[in-house]
């Protein structure tokens, strides 16, 4: 598809926080596709907020059903896989992906966990060679939009920053970009300067 003689984008957008609309990273999400939305106005934009349709964690039956060959499945297994392959599918036709990530309890949110679970499968987005496994998710920026109570960045507390640097790259993702906004728990004051610093970031990344 093609528009005003540019290439059409298809933009995944997947929101983590529990709080839906009241969400800091999602307040973050929103102005970003604002913004995004006014240079790229033909774009296909997708969205996945996972406080309204969360993703299950994975079972021990949900995950002998993705490592069961496709011929071997059962019918369950087969409805088993079905979200899996849906998501898959989602996210190897994006060009690009947009995180909305909150912090809870140091990590990143459980249901974003289960959503990494359902797409990392192998020969899939990913697939393992002599030297190692190689990602086959292909060119696609990703943004992080991330919020969090405290300070963390560049501590050894912040696990998030080099877990979600690792699993992107894993499906062979290393264009990310992280925008995040911190000390949101302090003060008034404190988070509106945080995310006033945020917005002003993303503002600059789209101009």
């Amino acid at each position: 598809m093609r528009a005003r003689g540019r290439v059409l984008a298809n933009v995944l957008v997947i929101k983590s926080s529990l709080m839906g609309e009241a969400g800091n990273s999602n307040a973050l999400v929103d102005l970003f596709l604002d913004k995004w939305r006014i240079n790229n106005t033909h774009d296909v934009v997708s969205v996945r907020d996972f406080s309204t349709d969360p993703i299950p964690h994975l079972s021990r039956e949900r995950f002998i059903a993705f490592t069961t060959p496709e011929d071997d499945r059962t019918e369950r297994q087969k409805s088993e896989v079905a979200l899996s392959d849906e998501l898959i599918a989602e996210f190897m036709a994006a060009d690009v992906l947009v995180l909305g990530v909150p912090m809870y309890n140091f990590g990143i949110p459980s249901t974003l966990k289960a959503y990494i679970d359902h797409i990392s499968r192998v020969g899939k987005t990913f697939h393992y060679t002599a030297e190692g496994p190689v990602g086959l998710a292909g060119e696609k920026k990703v943004f992080v939009l991330g919020a969090r109570g405290g300070f963390y960045l560049e501590t050894p507390n912040d696990t998030q920053t080099p877990y979600l640097k690792s699993i992107l790259k894993f499906f062979g993702l290393d264009d990310v970009t992280f925008v995040i906004a911190e000390g949101l728990n302090i003060n008034p004051e404190q988070k509106e300067k945080s995310m006033q610093e945020a917005r002003t970031q993303i503002a600059d990344l789209l101009s």
